[in-house]
């Protein structure tokens, strides 16, 4: 019943975004707080806590603004895309595993365990092109492939993070990129460039560090496959990086034509996609178990997103306009005039301390991004974006209570502190620089 309520929730949001119904608005509204509190039994702990805090103030903080009722709807409104691109993105697994590639890429991470190098590059390499389309399913299937491997703690917690967070960056079909260019009103198609660039830098930064860690770590790993791949993997995966490209050609020449938000874009191209799998003929029945999966387990199983991504969105438009925010936006206005590295630390150390204590990175980003005018920074919504983009990767990687460290902590048997400052805090760092050194380039 709840799966219904979500995939409701989504549907008649993207009726709304094109009908703009005053009514139909407040009815989307009401079944998201009913999905959020249903969400609430089956959710972990630590996200329900979290969630039902930061909803509980973000609600006190609208009712003594003035807003009532009105600003609470607007509110969750706001936060509503961002709900509908993490229930509908999943969807793109499906013809991803209908045509075979994840065994392909199983295959190929196999045949490099000899080489702990190169098995790095592909691991990383590997979660470059999938996560910005599977998400947090992308780490998942990885580690799936390797778990009968055992790999080294340090090298698991090293390369999914490095591997993941380069998404975080530049891809549409993550609530990073989307929340951030959706409040900064910048299009996809002016920032992906910039994006890409940070992106591939942070991958070659850490597959470099992690050369010179295994010079002084040496890791022996045996394996008695040869390293040739047959055609029809190299097939495989040649088609893979063709379904990628295609996908984000598909959001930017959308996006071009039509100027419609690139959050509704990637959850119409989301659902239009496997459906287009599902209507031929012979692809019916072996997508209908995946379907159902999807209606069964994948979307029941969204209790965590639900709790901590309306609640921190709810929290970061209340914040807007704030005395705190008022005076948090005044000094880092004045940083900014004095200093642009100077404007960025300080960012940087807001965004880290905060989710570090847990605050989710939508309430931080989000609220900053919504106060914060570029105008009055003296850079562009570009430079800008760019920034708060950079601060939500670094916070993914170190903060223990991002989803991404507390699913790799478990994967890698180590805690989340370890697999944040201890095995990736070097990275982090040089990203740190080498981003804000670009980014006041740009600005």
């Amino acid at each position: 019943m709840r799966s219904y309520l979500i995939l409701a929730m989504c549907s008649l949001y993207l009726i709304q975004y094109f009908a703009e119904l005053s009514w139909l608005r407040y009815l989307v509204v009401a079944i998201a707080l009913i999905a959020f509190v249903g969400s609430a039994p089956k959710a972990d702990r630590l996200p329900r806590l979290l969630g039902f805090f930061m909803m509980g103030l973000g609600m006190i903080l609208e009712i003594g603004k003035g807003t009532g009722v009105d600003g609470i709807s607007d509110g969750l409104f706001l936060i509503l895309p961002l709900l509908c691109l993490i229930t509908l993105a999943p969807l793109l697994s499906i013809p991803l595993r209908f045509g075979g590639y994840f065994e392909a890429v199983a295959t190929l991470l196999k045949k490099l365990m000899q080489q702990p190098k190169k098995l790095y590059a592909g691991i990383t390499g590997t979660l470059f092109l999938l996560s910005p389309v599977l998400n947090l399913g992308s780490v998942r299937i990885i580690n799936e492939f390797l778990d009968e491997l055992k790999l080294p703690s340090m090298m698991s917690a090293k390369s999914y993070l490095v591997g993941f967070t380069t998404a975080i960056f530049w891809s549409p079909y993550f609530a990073s990129v989307s929340l951030v260019l959706h409040y900064l009103h910048v299009p996809f198609t002016k920032y992906i460039g910039y994006g890409i660039v940070l992106s591939c830098l942070s991958l070659f930064i850490g597959n470099l560090l992690f050369a010179l860690w295994q010079k002084r770590n040496p890791l022996i790993m045996e394996s008695t496959e040869s390293f040739l791949l047959d055609k029809q993997i190299r097939n495989q995966l040649i088609r893979l990086v063709f379904f990628v490209v295609l996908l984000m050609g598909s959001c930017l020449l959308t996006e071009w034509a039509t100027h419609w938000s690139m959050i509704v874009i990637v959850c119409l191209i989301s659902v239009f996609v496997p459906a287009v799998f599902a209507i031929i003929p012979r692809n019916w029945e072996k997508m209908r178990p995946l379907l159902i999966d999807y209606r069964d387990r994948t979307v029941p199983l969204m209790n965590n997103e639900m709790m901590l991504f309306m609640s921190a969105g709810m929290l970061a438009f209340a914040i807007k306009g704030t005395a705190l925010a008022e005076g948090i936006n005044l000094f880092l206005v004045k940083l900014a005039m004095e200093s642009f590295v100077v404007f960025a630390v300080a960012v940087i150390a807001i965004v880290l301390i905060l989710t570090y204590m847990g605050i989710h990175q939508i309430a931080v980003v989000g609220a900053l991004a919504m106060q914060l005018q570029p105008d009055e920074l003296g850079i562009t919504n570009i430079s800008l974006a760019l920034l708060l983009l950079l601060t939500w990767a670094m916070s993914t990687a170190l903060s223990p209570f991002s989803g991404l460290n507390l699913m790799v902590s478990r994967f890698a048997g180590i805690s989340g502190v370890q697999v944040g400052l201890q095995a990736n805090g070097i990275h982090v760092s040089i990203v740190a620089i080498v981003g804000v050194t670009i980014i006041s380039f740009v600005s």
